[in-house]
Parts: structure tokens; sequence; C-alpha cells
């Protein structure tokens, strides 16, 4: 784990329109930076930076956030990959608490095997464009599949030259390890000498999300009976082929932006279809799909497409593995590229252009494909008709969650209908196959879902959709005192008693967090006051880069909020004169802590005047009359200064 020390010190250096603007290209526009949004296609820019913020906003597809954010939404890193970016950027030492042994030597290992990979990487490049083997075949070799410089150079592939040892006789001498070399699989151990396992071949580096290189694909050029056309890295320490996608690290913003992955089977595949501009598309480098890899496509888009080869005979057989892919709730579609070709021959055949039309003319619904297809096989067979009938009510099945009960029940009405059976008794399969999943996750003392009766399977949800970023008005003045707190919790609120707004605020007669309603804004005052208890007043960078991204982004909303939009609010709602602006905090605060203490009576009030209407005796009737008396008189003393009435 990364210390806390190191983290404040990150933090500190963070330039969030620096940070974007190595991504984006910026324009200074008044107090903000404004440039086409990274996250979705606009020809006009909505996208802004705010320095003093230190957030950025798109009002167009309404994403937002920090600095840490920006890399982990654009990047796809994890929070610790983004603060070990930033730290690397910024020169900072990462100190990190102390880890046990074994662990420690785990990390030594990865690391070592990370420089190995790149030193093997810049070899095959120099390889290939340098030497006079390297140029004529292994350059060739990719010249005749059309791939240019520009290319060649972006996927950093390689030649490994056609002698016994020149590779490991080289990174021997340079230091590395032979122990690890061998680890990598780019050397081998032959007649008790080492020799390259590569050599002769066209290198192909595999990248990790963030570029670096986790092992390589090396094919062979020739006619060989006895040698594999492909070797790939085994897998070790930093390799894990089943968690791997070929080219994921060049298409990932591609990706993001078309909300759509296209899927193929090998390299160049993949690298044809990028020279050709259709960037948004990876390889499974002809391994089924693992649930890795569809976790991997997931944190990019929900929308997979897969172009196979029209001649494919594996793919019935691959349909079956892809009710995975349902299950972790990906849209699949498919799309067949026609016989005798692949998505490299046929983009080079017909160009870029043509090539998307085909395919997004030529997209198939997976689970109405599957059906179709095997319907032809089935015929008349009344056994494996059914036998049918089960595996596609099991695949609608993997559709489990309630959002999806609206697609669940298109595909069992669809589904019934081309299967030529009741539509009734589809839902009570369906939901046969759903109950014998929950009672798998019971055994397993594994937390799952209620399960849908038959009728809510058939019903279709019109619930209107709770968005996170629409608060319910209640929310706005918590989060007001929020943002009071983050922008001017240090500032002085009284002169003479030496108080700070948050001195303030925490020595009124009430417990604010319980008068919250949305438990992430109770979760940051929370935080806040346990951090004011120890001495210390957070100022917003400590919320605004927290670990927990959903307190990082809603502290990122409430800073967004234009300054006004409350008191503005509160002026046309009731009748409050508010000054605007930095300037106004202190009335601000007063405001702020009043209508919370307000909302909190007013519920008092209610519930006193509903057990005065129950009372059945007179003692209890006078004593809610007093308590009514007391509750008011508190309201009046409240709501004199603002100069309005709010509780009536």
């Amino acid at each position: 784990m990364i210390t806390q020390n190191t983290i404040q010190q990150i933090l500190s250096r963070i330039d969030v329109v620096e940070i974007v603007g190595s991504f984006v290209r910026l324009k200074k526009r008044g107090t903000n930076y404004l440039g086409l949004c990274p996250f979705h296609n606009e020809k006009s820019p909505s996208f802004t930076v705010s320095p003093s913020k230190e957030i950025y906003k798109c009002f167009g597809c309404g994403k937002s956030g920090n600095a840490i954010n920006f890399l982990m939404e654009h990047e796809k890193y994890s929070y610790v990959e983004a603060l070990r970016w930033l730290a690397q950027k910024y020169n900072v030492e990462v100190e990190e608490t102390e880890v046990s042994p074994e662990v420690r030597e785990r990390q030594l290992l990865a690391d070592s095997l990370y420089i190995i990979n790149n030193f093997a990487r810049d070899y095959f490049q120099e390889t290939l464009t340098n030497s006079e083997e390297g140029q004529n075949i292994g350059l060739s070799y990719f010249e005749e599949r059309g791939f240019t410089a520009e290319t060649i150079q972006k996927f950093q592939l390689g030649y490994c030259l056609n002698t016994r040892d020149a590779f490991v006789n080289t990174a021997i001498q340079k230091g590395y390890s032979l122990e690890y070399l061998q680890k990598t699989g780019l050397v081998t151990i032959r007649n008790e000498q080492p020799a390259d396992n590569y050599r002769g071949r066209v290198i192909f580096p595999i990248h990790n999300q963030s570029g670096k290189v986790l092992g390589f694909g090396a094919r062979i050029l020739g006619k060989h009976d006895k040698a594999p056309k492909y070797i790939n890295s085994p897998e070790n320490e930093i390799y894990f082929k089943s968690k791997v996608l070929y080219g994921t690290y060049f298409a990932r913003h591609a990706i993001d932006k078309l909300d759509e992955c296209l899927l193929v089977e090998g390299y160049t595949d993949v690298i044809s279809l990028h020279q050709a501009g259709i960037e948004n598309v990876v390889a499974s480098s002809g391994t089924s799909l693992t649930q890795d890899q569809l976790r991997l496509i997931r944190k990019y888009t929900n929308n997979l497409t897969i172009l196979y080869d029209g001649d494919n005979a594996g793919v019935k057989a691959a349909l079956r593995g892809l009710d995975m892919a349902v299950e972790e709730g990906l849209n699949v579609k498919l799309v067949l590229i026609p016989d005798k070709e692949d998505p490299d021959s046929y983009v080079q055949k017909i160009g870029a252009e043509a090539f998307r039309e085909f395919i997004a003319q030529n997209k198939q619904d997976f689970i109405l494909f599957k059906l179709h297809t095997s319907l032809k096989d089935v015929g008349n067979d009344t056994q494996r008709k059914s036998q049918l009938v089960n595996e596609i009510a099991e695949t609608i099945a993997k559709i489990d969650k309630v959002e999806d009960f609206t697609k669940q029940q298109d595909y069992i009405r669809q589904c019934s209908t081309l299967l030529n059976i009741d539509e009734t008794a589809m839902v009570q399969l369906v939901n046969r196959f759903i109950r014998e999943k929950v009672t798998k996750f019971e055994q397993k003392n594994l937390p799952q879902q209620p399960l849908p009766s038959d009728e809510e399977m058939m019903a279709v949800d019109d619930a209107p959709v709770d968005s996170e970023y629409l608060f319910h008005k209640v929310e706005k003045n918590e989060r007001e005192l929020i943002k009071i707190l983050l922008r001017f919790g240090d500032k002085v609120f009284d002169i003479e008693a030496n108080s700070s707004v948050a001195d303030y605020v925490f020595n009124l007669p009430y417990d604010f967090e319980s008068l919250m309603e949305n438990s992430l804004i109770k979760r940051i005052l929370h935080d806040y006051k346990v951090l004011y208890d120890e001495g210390n007043i957070p100022d917003r960078k400590w919320f605004l880069y927290h670990a927990d991204q959903e307190v990082s982004q809603i502290t990122a909303r409430i800073l967004e909020d234009k300054e006004a939009e409350l008191s503005a609010n509160w002026k046309d709602r009731f009748e409050i004169d508010t000054v605007f602006g930095d300037k106004a905090y202190k009335k601000d605060t007063i405001s702020a802590t009043n209508y919370l203490i307000l909302r909190k009576i007013n519920v008092l009030i209610q519930e006193n005047q509903q057990e005065m209407a129950n009372a059945t005796d007179y003692e209890t009737q006078l004593r809610c009359i007093e308590v009514h008396k007391h509750l008011k008189d508190l309201v009046k003393e409240l709501v004199d200064g603002l100069g309005t009435v709010i509780v009536k």
C-alpha cells in the first residue's frame, strides 16, 4: 500500500489543467479551460476544466471528476495505478507500507520481468529495422501484409534472428538473469545450453492496459512441419493469457468513445483494422473468451461485436461459450465475414468505410443467431428441439439483472415465436434455470438477487431511472453545507472569538450528521468531523481525491455546482435575501445550518401534531401543546435573522 505521506505529496503537486492537458488540447476561456471531450464525439467543445475547483466537467455527456478520476476514466487505471502515474510525473518517491518478504519478493520479480520484456521489445525492434536479416525477412513480411512504417512502430513489431543464441547472449552480457529470461519464455534450454526461443520469427509484443509489455507472440515465417505457427509467452508472475486481450492498450480510447468493442481472432486482424482507422478492436488470440477478458471489455463498454470468419467451423462451438458474455451484462452481436476472408484481408479488399458499413448492416443478435443457426440443424427432430429449447432458456436466464427484465421479456417473446412454443411455458422454464442458479449461490453462501416471480418476468419495468446526477430538493442544502465546509471551513467566522466556519458548525447544539438523508454526504460530514475533532480542518483535496470513488465523484459534483445556485433558489422559493459569492460565506453558513435545523423542527412539529390528534387523555394533549409552542418559538428565533417564514 502507498503511504499517506506519499499520497499527500502527490496531491499537493497535482495540476488538473496540466494532467488533463496531457491528453486533451485545452484553450483558456476566462478563468477556465475548454476543449473537445475525450469521452464522446463532439464538434463543438463542451469539456471544461476548472483550475480553481480542480475538476473537469463535460456539459455534453455529463462526465466529471478530478485529475485522478480523469486518469482512471481515460486510461482505465485503478486508483493506485493513477497515483503511481502521478508520482512518476511529479518525481515523487513512492513509499509503501511494510509488506511481507514473500510479497516483496513477488513485486521485485514482477518488476524484473517487465524490465526484461522492455529490453527484448527494443532488441527485436532494432533487429527488424537495422539488421540485414530483419529487413530482408521480417520487414518484408510486414510490408507484404500491407503494414506501414508508422503501424510497425505503433505496435512495436520486431524480429528475432534465425540463429541459436544471438538474443540470449546479448541479454546475458547486459546483466539479465538467465533464470528470469527463461521465465519470460524468451529463452529456453536445449542440450544444456541457453537458446533463443523465438528465432526466425516476427514478434508481436503483448501490452497491458497501461502499455507495459507483458509477453510476446512470435510467428514463424516459411513452412515448418514440426514447428507451431505461433509461440506465445508462458504464463508467469505478470502474464496471464486468460486476462489479456491483444491490442487493448491501443484500442481503449476508441472503444470508450464509440461505446463498442470489436473482437477478432488474430494479431494481424487487429493491426490491419487499426491501420484502416477502425481502432476499437482487440483480439482473443485464438482462444475462447474467459470471464476475466469479458470483464476487461466491460470496463470500456457494454457492447461487444464479434467478427467471425465466414468459413470458421468453430463458430457454433464458440456460441456455447458466449453465455458468459450475456451473464456479464454485455450486449453481444455477431458479424460473419464472407467466405475465404478474414477481417485483415477483407478490410484491405473493400476499404475502411465499406468495412464499417458492412459491420453496421450485418450485425446479428447473439441469442437470436444461436437460435436460428441451431434450428437449421435440429430440423424435425423432437428430442433435439427439446434440448434446444432448454439451451435457449438457460441462455436467457443468464440475463438476471433487474434493469434487464425488459430485454429478457423481449427475448422470451421472440424465441417463443421462433420455437413455436407457449410463451408462458418459456417464462416458467427460464425461471426454473434462474432458481437453479440462485440455489447454487445459496449453497456457496454467496449473496444473490431476489428471485423474480413469473409475473415479474413478463412485466415491463416502467419505474423512472434514479440518476445520481438528479438530487432530491432536500439534498441541495445538505450539499451546500458540505460545500461551505470544504471551501470555507478554515475561514474566520468570528474574529473576536477566534473561531472558524467549522468551529461554528460543529459547536451548534445539533448533530447535523443525524439530519442528513444522503448517505454519501453524511459520510463526508462524519469524516470531516472526525478530522476536525483531531484538531485538523481538512481541505477539499482530502475528499476530492478520496480513494473511494463514490466519495470523490460526489465531492466533484458538489464543488462544480454554481456558487449562487442554492442562494438564488432560496430567494425565489423562501424569500430569503441572500448575498452571493465567496464573500457571503458567513451568511451562507448561517442559512445552511438554520435550514437543516428548521427542516428537522418541521418534522418534529408534524409528529407532535399527529400525536396530539391521536391523544385520548388531557395530560398528553397538554404536553403536546407545550411542545408545539416550544418548537414554534425555536422556529421564530431561527428565522427572525433571515427575514422570512419557512415553517408555518
